[in-house]
């Protein structure tokens, strides 16, 4: 290469006709829209767990093998809780979970942590070490997640005296959101 020789890195974009440019700007757009009307369109029309919809009943064995039926807790607020020892945020939101799940005992407040694609012993040593009150669901199978529509953990349903879910967080709550969310469930009366 000899001096005064510029080193071309990729197209001239001011060489290109304008009409390219535009359909290049405004392609992406396009398909982003339609991606989201065919979404839209393949979409169920109400979700089973929905805010006012009746919570998805389960029966399952928690840690001991002791079963956890979430319609016998039917007339007490009840949070959800799907977690996994290996969830990060999962860990975090655990000690104010554990703080609430304390203060509003009173109220008849019941907790259920249901444990999401963990081992058994993941689980149980997890419990121990934080300090769980309440008990922890193995889901074989993802079955009650699925019909939960459980992403990933942590996700958490707040479920009225009645039974139907009045809150829902995707992902780690703050105290300020969890507060806010029992709040919800448990003033209801």
């Amino acid at each position: 290469m000899t001096a005064g020789t510029a080193v071309r890195s990729g197209p001239d974009l001011r060489r290109l006709p304008r009409r390219h440019l535009v359909v290049a700007a405004t392609l992406p757009l396009l398909l982003l829209g339609l991606l989201g009307i065919v979404l839209a369109t393949r979409a169920p029309a109400a979700s089973p767990t929905g805010i006012g919809a009746a919570a998805p009943d389960f029966a399952l064995a928690d840690l001991d093998g002791q079963p956890v039926v979430l319609s016998e807790l039917r007339g007490r607020p009840v949070v959800v809780n799907f977690w996994a020892s290996w969830c990060g945020p999962c860990v975090e939101e655990f000690p104010l979970l554990r703080e609430a799940a304390a203060r509003h005992a009173g109220a008849g407040l019941a907790v259920i942590g249901v444990v999401y694609e963990d081992r058994s012993e993941a689980a149980r040593d997890f419990m121990a070490r934080h300090g769980a009150t309440w008990p922890a669901a193995m889901d074989p199978g993802g079955r009650v997640a699925d019909a939960y529509g459980i992403l990933g953990p942590p996700e958490t349903f707040f479920i009225g005296r009645d039974g139907t879910i009045v809150a829902r967080q995707f992902g780690q709550f703050s105290a300020a959101s969890l507060q806010e969310k029992l709040a919800a469930i448990i003033d209801e009366e």
